[in-house]
């Protein structure tokens, strides 16, 4: 593909809550200089600290809504009565100027830039998947008890929502088996490493 040697790459990364992708992508972020957060868009108001255009595309609902209709997402969802969405443009000038972009998002919104790195030229054989998987149901429960923000109810859900996550895992480029924060790191720096050379 002409051009395609100088362009970026987005490695996309899912995984149940309490996986460790969070931490491992800003591990990410903070550790590999040529990697890059995609600043997604939010309705939710900035807490205290944070930036627009930095942390989030902070936009009124009317604003997000408008720019649902006119085609400016590539995927959006609701979360707890918010809007949340990824630009096209947040993507597409980073990867044509090069850079290389990681992204954090649920299983949902990966399909969704699977399906358009299938339709979009401008994303062809630029998406790179990754699940992160837990070792086990119990060593999640156990992670997510240990982070001490969720009750009962809530930590019962979102396992619930994990082992549908988990039935998708074999859709994804890579997956991989968590186990700790550093392994976790070393692993995706390693798919992240092979990817970028393998295309270059």
């Amino acid at each position: 593909m002409t051009g395609s040697n100088a362009s970026g790459l987005l490695l996309i990364v899912s995984g149940p809550a309490g996986s460790g992708k969070t931490t491992v992508c800003e591990r990410m972020l903070a550790e590999e200089p040529g990697v890059s957060r995609v600043v997604t868009a939010t309705t939710r108001p900035p807490r205290e600290g944070e930036q627009h255009k930095v942390d989030y595309y902070f936009f009124d609902h009317a604003t997000f809504e408008t720019k649902v209709a006119a085609g400016e997402f590539y995927e959006f969802a609701n979360v707890h009565s918010n809007r949340y969405g990824t630009l096209k443009s947040e993507i597409q000038d980073k990867l044509a100027a090069g850079t290389d972009l990681l992204l954090n998002i649920d299983v949902q919104g990966a399909a969704t830039f699977r399906e358009a790195g299938r339709e979009d030229p401008l994303l062809r054989g630029k998406v790179v998947t990754v699940f992160i998987m837990p070792p086990s149901m119990e060593e999640l429960e156990s992670r997510l008890r240990h982070r001490s923000t969720d009750d009962e109810d809530e930590i019962r859900r979102r396992m619930r929502v994990a082992r549908d996550e988990m039935k998708q895992r074999e859709l994804y480029d890579h997956c991989i088996l968590s186990g700790t924060r550093y392994e976790d790191f070393e692993a995706l720096q390693k798919i992240y490493r092979e990817e970028k050379a393998h295309r270059s």
